[in-house]
């Protein structure tokens, strides 16, 4: 028997050179969070290798992780960070930022460690600007529309208090917290 043909728990070295090719190609494409690598490479292992035991797939997407993190191209903290500046700047609120992180498998401590410096505030004033609502309104407000505006708010995630505020808020004090925002942010980034 070789062993090509008799499955084992320890991975060839072809798969692990294979791990870290393939580690190496994906993030160098775009940032990613240690699950999504694990779970990229454990897909495509699956289709490269026929018969890898599920001790091997573990294995090999282990070592992409641990390569990754060695060679400081994996970072769920920075891609945390990342990722909540430019949610923030696109009008997402805290509540949805930390949804979306955790679903792309950030640990929570991580996710609050990023979410300290968002601003909720902020975002919902480039959210109503986004769609036109509050401030920014370009029709009349009846009953339907208010409606309309605040549910909105709230489906995405902002507070009722929140998108109240906003909602009320004059075109000159919804302009001056966009401009606020934007001239803190670039501060964060070159820390």
């Amino acid at each position: 028997m070789t062993d090509e043909t008799v499955p084992s728990d320890i991975p060839t070295s072809r798969m692990l050179s294979w791990a870290r090719n393939s580690a190496i190609y994906r993030l160098e494409r775009r940032m990613m969070t240690e699950k999504q690598l694990f779970d990229a490479i454990t897909r495509k292992a699956k289709e490269k290798f026929e018969e890898i035991s599920a001790a091997q797939l573990k294995a090999i997407a282990d070592f992409a992780v641990k390569f990754a993190y060695d060679n400081k191209v994996l970072d769920d903290s920075a891609y945390a960070e990342i990722s909540t500046r430019s949610a923030v700047r696109g009008g997402k609120s805290k509540r949805a930022i930390a949804q979306k992180l955790a679903a792309k498998g950030v640990s929570s401590d991580k996710v609050e460690a990023a979410l300290e410096e968002a601003d909720d505030l902020y975002a919902a004033a480039i959210f109503a600007r986004k769609r036109a609502f509050g401030p920014f309104r370009r029709v009349e407000l009846d009953e339907k529309r208010k409606a309309k505006e605040l549910s909105a708010f709230a489906r995405n995630g902002f507070s009722f208090d929140i998108g109240r505020k906003i909602f009320d808020m004059s075109f000159e004090d919804a302009e001056e917290i966009i401009f606020a925002g934007r001239s803190a942010a670039p501060q964060h980034q070159r820390s």
